[in-house]
């Protein structure tokens, strides 16, 4: 069990190291011996983790789903809300999701497959938006896949603004202005009146889920 967690900890060294070395350089500028020297680990180590530096800039993209969730919420436009704020909280205090991020908004890693978190996040929104129209959350004419483009492309867009121009500090304020001028078209009055879209959102649902199961949010993710 130690060895595995000695497994672990030795990827996750090497990741946060990749996204550091991604996040300074870019993708294409990036070499796997600066990587190496910023993680303090072999390269022997390194391959038996990642094949390449194109494994190792997919483990930074993934990074985006390889945290504790969002607990079940009986309203699923909640759970919806606080999925994209709970995001916008560990891109503001997690490197590895703040280089995720960098990356699959690079244009710049033209030989990078920078899909996966796109395709994730689509489906996600998917699968809520589906479980809130069963529930009678949502207005009559709201196709769930049309609203799922136009929320995380706008969610996209947002966040490349805000690094430009504040360096993510002012993210929370500008995906609640978002989430505020689109969930009225979605979203039935009675259940928008309920829902909390604040800025500060995702930091109380990622204290939530430190009260509830501090181990699986201090836990590092192998896989």
């Amino acid at each position: 069990m130690a060895k595995q967690d000695r497994a672990i900890r030795t990827r996750q060294r090497i990741l946060e190291a990749a996204a550091s070395v991604f996040e300074k350089r870019g993708y294409q500028a990036a070499t796997i011996s600066e990587i190496l020297s910023v993680a303090g680990v072999t390269k022997g180590a390194l391959y038996f983790h990642f094949e390449s530096k194109e494994h190792l800039a997919l483990g930074v993209l993934g990074a985006q789903a390889q945290q504790a969730p969002v607990p079940p919420r009986a309203c699923k436009m909640q759970e919806l809300v606080d999925v994209i704020m709970l995001h916008v909280h560990r891109l503001q205090t997690d490197a590895i999701v703040r280089a995720s991020v960098w990356l699959t908004l690079n244009q710049q890693a033209v030989d990078l497959d920078r899909s996966g978190p796109f395709e994730r996040w689509g489906g996600v929104m998917i699968d809520l938006l589906e479980s809130a129209r069963e529930q009678g959350e949502l207005l009559p004419h709201v196709k769930s896949e049309e609203t799922a483009r136009v929320v995380v492309g706008s969610f996209a867009g947002v966040q490349a603004m805000s690094q430009a121009l504040s360096n993510y500090e002012d993210l929370g304020e500008r995906i609640a202005e978002l989430l505020r001028h689109v969930l009225p078209s979605v979203v039935i009055s009675s259940t928008l009146a309920s829902m909390d879209i604040s800025p500060q959102r995702g930091r109380l649902v990622q204290e939530e889920i430190l009260r509830a199961e501090p181990e699986k949010v201090l836990e590092k993710v192998d896989g």
